[in-house]
C-alpha cells in the first residue's frame, strides 16, 4: 500500500540497511546501538581490522610498519566519531555485549520515527565514554585487534 503525504502525493518509503554489513533491513527489524556500544567490542574490532579492505594495514602494523598503525588509527577515528545511532542486522548483533531486547526495542522506536529517534548516550564515542574507557578501546582497536588472525 502506497503511503500518501498531506497533498495526496506518494510518499517515499523509509528504508534502511545494516550499518556494518550493508544488508537491507526489513522495516521493523534489526537492533539500534550507540557508537559507544559499537566501539566497546573486541569482536567488532577484530572483524573490522581483518576485513579484506583493512587486512593489509593490520599485517603492516604487526610487522612494525608505522603506515599500517596510522591507517588503523584513522579507521578507529572514522568509526568512533559517528554521532548517529547504528541500525544493525541479526547477523552481527552477537559481536556486541548488549541487551538485545533493549536494542530491538530502540530499533522499533527508530523505525517508527523514520530514523529520527536517538537513544540516550548517542554521539561520538569520545564524547559519550569516559576518557579512560575510550582510550582503552582505542588502544585495543589500533594496537591489538586482529593479532590472532594475522599471527597464525
Amino acid at each position: 500500500m502506497a503511503l500518501l503525504d498531506l497533498f495526496g502525493k506518494k510518499k517515499k518509503e523509509f528504508k534502511a540497511s545494516c550499518r556494518i554489513t550493508r544488508e537491507p533491513l526489513e522495516r521493523g527489524f534489526g537492533y539500534l546501538l550507540t557508537t559507544s556500544q559499537v566501539v566497546s567490542s573486541k569482536k567488532y574490532w577484530d572483524l573490522v581490522m581483518t576485513e579484506p579492505e583493512t587486512l593489509s594495514y593490520t599485517v603492516s602494523h604487526f610487522q612494525n610498519q608505522s603506515s599500517g598503525t596510522q591507517m588503523r588509527s584513522m579507521i578507529f577515528e572514522k568509526y568512533a566519531s559517528v554521532d548517529k545511532p547504528w541500525i544493525v542486522s541479526d547477523s552481527v548483533i552477537n559481536y556486541f555485549e548488549v541487551d538485545k531486547n533493549k536494542a530491538r526495542e530502540m530499533a522499533r522506536q527508530w523505525w517508527e520515527s523514520e530514523g529520527v529517534f536517538a537513544p540516550t548516550n548517542t554521539g561520538a564515542a569520545g564524547n559519550t565514554l569516559d576518557q579512560e574507557t575510550y582510550q582503552n578501546w582505542k588502544n585495543y582497536a589500533i594496537l591489538e585487534a586482529g593479532r590472532e588472525r594475522v599471527s597464525r
